[in-house]
């Protein structure tokens, strides 16, 4: 008795002394080089009033120009409704939920690992041994009796697997990593969710304020058809005109009801955004756009690797790294300790009495000697998984930089444009008035009414169309700064 415990403990220590050896090796971040500021956030930016000049630090009043709700910066209360329908509704956010309680019981799974399995077992058996038949010097066949036999038994097992090598630890560092990463790709997900709820909304009001103008354009080109046709009956214009005239005003018509189409597509997308079905959603008409709101700027080093995406894909790299430990630990051998204990005996009455009690206590060293390079290639996939991981936050990282460089880009330009803009469409108007006027005097013919016209029409359309543009460019800026970063890593 004493031999065994003496093994027993033996055993259990050189365990614990080996499990202090590990296969796996830290997590480092993959290495990328990012710029001390950005490329194109210039004074000029800055003057434009896209983009606060950056700080050397992001300080508590810094954050606070960043709400978690960045899209209550446009100062719009139907905008702002719409994004609370929206992160009860989306099924995107929704899917994305579901894949984090399913990544947080893979944790809880993979935990279950480092803690001893205990079973209990209750059994009963009646079996005949030593019956049958047998032949007898006469070559008579005669029964045999045979011995019928009782076993009862009740008992508990345990077994617990010692980590020698990290291997347990390092599949439950696997799936901690892949849960954050979960966690980052909900934040992602719900952060694209609002940028797409805003834009879409900056699109339906876009396509509102085309509707508006073309209408009222359409009132001005039906009072000139009527007055081309007054004219024509006096003799004094030509039946040419009154074709140019009704022409243009057709086509003014068909863009409207191309307007009318897009904003109708456009509330759809919306409602299918919100997690409702097109005909259980419908949005008051009103034509307004809201005004772009100043972006808080920041640091790349400070912002880009704060957003959810990027936390994401830095999670999964340490997931591949943590796999790659878990591979190469396939290599040394599994140590199991059990212990089994209780009663057996041929009868049940008496079966929880001392002359019936067992016990079982010993190790179990198991190890793979030849795989045909099993093991080989599974350290060699996990390794390539990990370069793959690394070059996917690497890529991410690039991508983001890009994302806002290009939006810095065109959200100045489209600034100054949205200026140029304003000035050709009160010239294009100053152009109708004259020509209307000369027109009306005889001076000219109404194909230069016509053409100035088209002129103010095409300006007016181009500039809602720069206004949209620039609030998406401002609107894909917000969701880079923006958001509760407070689980960061």
């Amino acid at each position: 008795m004493l031999m065994s415990k003496s093994f027993a403990l033996s055993v259990l220590a050189a365990a614990l002394l080996l499990a202090g050896c590990s296969t796996q090796e830290p997590f480092q971040r993959p290495k990328l080089d990012i710029p001390d500021q950005f490329k194109e956030a210039t004074s000029q930016g800055a003057e434009a009033g896209i983009w606060q000049p950056a700080r050397n630090g992001l300080g508590d009043d810094a954050k606070a120009q960043v709400p978690a709700e960045w899209w209550k910066l446009y100062g719009d209360a139907k905008l702002d409704e719409l994004q609370a329908e929206a992160q009860l509704g989306n099924q995107s956010i929704a899917q994305s939920v579901a894949r984090v309680r399913s990544a947080q019981a893979a944790v809880s799974s993979s935990r279950a690992a480092q803690l001893p399995t205990i079973g209990s077992t209750g059994s009963g058996s009646r079996a005949l041994t030593g019956g049958g038949t047998y032949a007898n010097s006469s070559g008579e066949n005669v029964a045999r009796s045979g011995t019928i036999n009782n076993t009862f038994s009740l008992g508990l097992n345990a077994s617990w697997e010692v980590d020698l090598w990290g291997r347990v630890a390092g599949t439950v560092n696997v799936s901690e990593a892949n849960a954050q990463a979960s966690r980052d790709d909900l934040a992602a997900v719900r952060l694209s969710t609002q940028a797409s709820v805003a834009q879409t909304y900056f699109s339906l009001r876009t396509a509102e304020a085309q509707q508006r103008l073309l209408n009222e354009t359409l009132q001005a080109y039906e009072q000139s058809w009527n007055l081309t046709k007054n004219r024509y009956k006096s003799g004094v214009a030509s039946s040419a005109d009154v074709a140019q005239a009704e022409s243009q005003y057709k086509s003014t018509q068909a863009q409207l009801i191309e307007s009318q189409s897009s904003r109708a597509q456009l509330e759809h997308a919306l409602a299918a955004l919100l997690g409702k079905v097109p005909a259980q959603f419908s949005l008051a008409e009103t034509g307004v756009l809201p005004t772009p709101p100043i972006v808080p700027a920041m640091l790349p080093s400070q912002l880009l690797e704060r957003r959810p995406d990027i936390a994401s894909a830095e999670r999964s790299a340490a997931a591949a790294n943590a796999q790659v430990g878990v591979a190469r630990a396939a290599y040394f051998p599994a140590l199991t300790l059990s212990a089994s204990t209780g009663y057996r005996n041929s009868a049940i009455s008496n079966l929880l009495s001392a002359p019936n009690f067992f016990w079982s206590l010993g190790p179990a060293l198991a190890m793979s000697v030849f795989d045909g390079g099993a093991r080989t290639a599974a350290v060699e996939s996990a390794r390539a998984s990990l370069d793959l991981s690394s070059a996917t936050y690497r890529q991410t990282v690039i991508t983001a930089l890009q994302e806002v460089e290009d939006n810095l880009v065109i959200a100045n330009a489209l600034n100054e444009e949205l200026q140029v803009q304003t000035e050709a469409a009160a010239a294009a108007e100053k152009a109708l008035l004259v020509a209307n006027n000369q027109y009306k005097a005889g001076i000219v013919a109404y194909l230069n009414v016509l053409t100035a016209q088209t002129s103010v029409l095409s300006a007016q359309r181009s500039l809602i169309d720069v206004r949209n543009r620039r609030l998406a460019a401002v609107n894909t800026l917000l969701k880079n700064v923006a958001g509760n970063w407070d689980s960061v890593h």
